[in-house]
């Protein structure tokens, strides 16, 4: 029979139980380094593919067939500033690119902080999709980029920081209102999502890492505490890509938190007995190093941690130059403990 939703074992490490062996998976798992997935992707345009719901969910479960205890559903995070009414391309070698920036109070009001459930209904379906394709056998994690990092994308900086602070300083009230009007938006995407049967939710913020203190504290706390104390019922996890704020990560609201390689995971529980954690094996030495290089560096981190009160995953998403030996020495190193 399958198992409710509250009964697989990455839920249950996610809301801090005790378990069998720490759950694993990654974030990318579902890419280019997987001959798989270019096989189900087959050229296709990123966004005409993403919407594609039954391509979308075959891409979505391609990681099944390595042993991973997670499915994450395929989008991007743009996927929701385009439900906004801000359409975007993906452009090789410079990331999602806005057709119309925002760069003006003019274009900003024209973006819809209350996107109705059907302006993502490719998602809905697929959510849909994935969870009669896995029967029960596995949870679904569904995701949203944090208002900071979709915010930089939305005006077409990216992870220019320094263009992204120019914009801030030349155009505040745009600036604030956007993240105001993304972080809102992301509220209404997730609760629909987690209501229509999502397991786990996580929360991007690709660039908030490369922030100073102050800024960290005015554009991305806020936010990552707004949604994640407003989007309840399932487990939440943070990610910040190499993020120095783990104080603040900490008081975010979330029950996970994904580290890089900035800080040690026995250290972080120790300071924090009540969250999780996730990570934060290397991806350089997942994409770079030998199967027995991943094999060791996975070994070390579960040791850190005694397989408790820990989720498996890299530092951030697996490299699309990963060899596929790498990843099924990544999730073996975990099961065989």
């Amino acid at each position: 029979m399958p198992a409710d939703r509250s009964d697989h074992l990455l839920v249950r490490a996610a809301r801090g139980e005790r378990v069998e062996r720490a759950p694993v998976w990654a974030m990318r798992q579902a890419g280019r380094w997987d001959p798989e997935f270019r096989r189900v992707r087959d050229g296709a345009e990123f966004f005409a593919f993403s919407a594609d719901v039954e391509k979308s969910a075959q891409a979505s479960l391609c990681p099944r067939r390595f042993g991973v205890d997670a499915i994450i559903l395929f989008y991007d995070i743009t996927t929701l500033p385009l439900a906004m009414g801000l359409p975007f391309e993906l452009k090789p070698g410079l990331g999602p690119q806005p057709d119309r920036p925002i760069h003006s109070m003019a274009e900003l009001t024209r973006l819809n902080p209350e996107p109705t459930p059907e302006s993502y209904d490719h998602i809905r379906k697929l959510l849909k999709r994935v969870k009669e394709l896995l029967a029960g056998d596995l949870p679904v994690i569904v995701f949203a980029g944090s208002p900071f990092t979709v915010a930089t994308y939305c005006i077409g900086t990216g992870k220019n920081m320094d263009a992204t602070r120019r914009f801030a300083a030349d155009q505040p009230v745009v600036w604030d209102g956007l993240l105001e009007r993304l972080s809102n938006a992301t509220v209404g995407f997730l609760r629909t999502l987690v209501n229509e049967g999502a397991d786990v939710y996580q929360l991007f913020d690709s660039w908030a890492g490369l922030l100073t203190p102050p800024e960290y504290a005015r554009w991305a706390q806020p936010h990552h505490s707004h949604i994640l104390q407003a989007v309840t019922g399932v487990p939440r996890i943070l990610f910040v890509k190499e993020c120095p704020y783990l104080d603040s990560m900490a008081q975010s609201g979330a029950d996970v938190i994904s580290l890089g390689l900035q800080h040690d995971l026995a250290e972080a529980q120790a300071q924090y007995p009540h969250l999780v954690f996730q990570g934060n094996v290397s991806e350089e030495v997942m994409r770079l190093g030998t199967p027995k290089d991943v094999t060791e560096a996975t070994r070390a981190c579960l040791r850190a941690t005694g397989g408790q009160r820990h989720i498996v995953n890299l530092n951030h998403g697996v490299g699309k130059e990963t060899p596929v030996e790498n990843f099924e020495a990544y999730i073996r190193a975990v099961k065989e403990v």
